[in-house]
């Protein structure tokens, strides 16, 4: 997840660049003040409690505000990432927002300060208040505010300089340089996330060669089940007897022991730069069960692709594979073989069709040369790539 913190004192032109950055990056905005109104006017437990403390004149607690942004991260599941305004903005916030990011298996990517000087943000704050017509734009209210941000906001900053995921901009330039500014920032820590792509298609599409040609263009870790199992398998590992038990019996394997292997295999690839993860998820359960897996890693899908081949070309291409050293058990007959396909059909699309609802699912002509399919691939990868930064 792409999550951003984004500071500066009051008149930076934190909103402007918040906007900015919530269209490109898909962000979801939390701005505590925002989020504890909603609770109020809804009349949320937690808006009801934050009522009555701030009718007796209290301050609402950082529980009761963690407590908020928590129900609101998860209640998102389908944002990039989330963009923090006025949270964290005490050195003790900093240590709750590290535990809640901690909780949820992500972390803060950075904190991004927009550097402005006292007197320029008193002047633009003045300015804006002969038209605003706020009661807070005059001089005293205004450098009270900044010299609350002082005292207390900047000891954040230098928490996170500390973690190494603070950066600066300057504030002084004009809007369009402030936003390059800080798209360079992004851009650079977007580049660092590992890379993570979901190859779908029907059986016979050419996902395996496709997908092992891609993970060498751009340097990513192919995760074939097919393989893994079958590796467990020539290895006469305890988990290959097991699956060989399932296979003579008619079974299916487990999801816990795929899983098992799956997740050994991503923690052992400790510097990958990402995964191509083919036939692995083919269920909507599995599909949760690798969004965890990721998640705990601190990282998510970052694109999916689905190769579509007409049914005839794919019993046709499944027909001669059986004639072959790569043929796989369903290839034996045509029965069979439609049978794999409207398994994929009743138990992959599904799958399919949530990702294309949290990501979007790029389709691919499936139809060609080898040579032909892996450009195509490629193509759609780099520009996906480009967006992503």
């Amino acid at each position: 997840m792409l999550n951003i913190a984004l500071f500066g004192p009051p008149g930076a032109g934190k909103g402007t660049q918040s906007e900015y950055l919530i269209k490109k990056y898909n962000l979801f905005y939390l701005s505590t003040g925002d989020l504890l109104r909603k609770e109020i006017a809804e009349k949320t437990p937690l808006g009801l409690e934050a009522q009555s403390i701030i009718s007796a004149g209290g301050l609402v607690s950082d529980e009761i505000i963690v407590q908020i942004i928590e129900n609101t991260i998860t209640d998102h599941p389908e944002a990039n990432g989330f963009l923090f305004d006025g949270f964290p903005r005490t050195y003790v916030q900093a240590y709750i927002l590290e535990g809640l990011m901690l909780k949820l298996n992500t972390s803060l990517t950075c904190l991004i300060s927009i550097d402005l000087p006292e007197e320029v943000c008193v002047q633009r704050l003045l300015n804006r208040g002969k038209t605003s017509g706020r009661s807070d734009d005059n001089e005293t209210v205004i450098r009270n505010r900044l010299r609350e941000y002082t005292e207390k906001t900047l000891p954040v900053l230098q928490f996170y300089k500390e973690k190494g995921v603070c950066f600066e901009v300057n504030g002084l330039a004009d809007i369009a340089q402030v936003t390059q500014q800080i798209d360079a920032i992004v851009t650079a820590e977007v580049g660092k996330q590992p890379l993570n792509i979901l190859l779908f298609g029907y059986p016979g599409s050419g996902r395996d060669s496709q997908g092992k040609a891609l993970s060498e263009r751009f340097g990513l870790e192919f995760i074939s089940t097919n393989e893994m199992l079958e590796s467990e398998i020539r290895n006469e590992t305890p988990i290959g007897k097991k699956i060989v038990h399932l296979y003579e019996n008619g079974l299916l394997v487990s999801d816990d022991i795929v899983v098992q292997l799956i997740e050994r295999r991503i923690s052992e690839a400790k510097n990958a730069k990402g995964f191509i993860f083919k036939g692995f998820p083919r269920t909507l359960v599995q599909s949760y069960i690798l969004d965890g897996l990721l998640r705990k890693r601190g990282t998510t899908i970052s694109m999916a692709f689905e190769l579509e081949v007409p049914v005839l070309d794919l019993i046709n291409r499944l027909d001669e594979r059986s004639k072959t050293e790569h043929s796989m058990a369903y290839d034996t007959s045509t029965a069979r073989i439609v049978k794999r396909l409207k398994e994929h059909e009743s138990k992959t699309l599904p799958v399919i069709a949530r990702y294309a609802q949290r990501h979007g699912v790029t389709k691919v002509n499936g139809l060609g040369t080898f040579e032909e399919i892996f450009e195509r691939l490629s193509s759609e990868i780099e520009n996906g790539i480009k967006n992503l930064r």
